[in-house]
């Protein structure tokens, strides 16, 4: 006797289950899951982006990789999960600053940006013939003086935070966070704690494998070179080869 196969609630985006479950929306955030690991913590003098690149072969030229992408002048955003969707939402996020800019003569706030995303990203969970999205945006910048964090997913929805992660090492990081920050870190300080994230995730990390950035408060993005991240992940390395030997 042939099995009868089970009723198929996730050929569809528009189809419901009887739990109330869009299963494309959850295989969205599977591929946000099994794409890098993404930081970004808000200092008292602006906010950090930082992502582990994870370079699998040694013939790519990792300049090619980019997973933080500047939007405007004091706006940026890092990405995990399909690349090719990315950095279709970023083109969209740039257009969409660029359209407030002309239109206001003024810099698009953080939160608006963000939702303007994110109303894109819902759109595509309730048409027939589209996918949702399968990437996550960690979008970060200045408003008024204000460092702003704010996360993407791939159903639309977004939430403020202080300090957040995205992608495979997302579980680590979080634990680490909710431990080690602290409101009152200036970007150095919060430099340093991505990165130890960043290693405690993958201790394999090297520095040229790391894209990261400042955000300053005065809205100035600034992409730091290899020898600034090469610095302080050798002495999170000798901290941690120290505490190795302690025991």
């Amino acid at each position: 006797m042939q099995a009868v196969p089970p009723t198929a609630y996730d050929r569809a985006i528009t189809v419901f289950s009887p739990e109330g479950r869009l299963y494309q929306v959850e295989y969205a955030r599977e591929a946000v899951k099994r794409g890098t690991t993404a930081v970004g913590i808000v200092c008292k003098d602006g906010v950090i982006l930082a992502v582990d690149r994870r370079v699998t072969s040694k013939l790519i030229k990792i300049r090619s990789i980019e997973k933080i992408y500047q939007i405007d002048d004091h706006v940026a955003a890092a990405t995990s999960g399909l690349v090719a969707d990315a950095r279709v939402l970023i083109d969209r996020a740039r257009l969409e600053a660029q359209i407030y800019r002309v239109t206001y003569g003024e810099e698009i706030s953080i939160e608006l940006l963000a939702k303007k995303i994110c109303d894109i990203k819902q759109a595509y969970t309730q048409h027939g013939g589209v996918r949702p999205f399968g990437v996550s945006l960690l979008i970060a910048g200045i408003d008024k003086g204000e460092g702003r964090l704010f996360e993407t997913d791939p159903s639309g929805a977004l939430i403020e935070y202080k300090a957040t992660a995205i992608g495979s090492g997302r579980q680590t990081v979080m634990e680490i966070l909710e431990k080690e920050y602290k409101e009152d870190m200036d970007l150095e300080e919060g430099l340093r704690l991505a990165l130890y994230s960043l290693y405690k995730v993958n201790e394999n990390i090297k520095a040229e494998n790391v894209d990261a950035c400042f955000i300053h408060i005065d809205g100035r993005v600034e992409k730091l070179s290899c020898d600034k991240i090469a610095k302080v992940l050798d002495k999170i390395l000798e901290e941690h080869k120290k505490e190795e030997e302690a025991k």
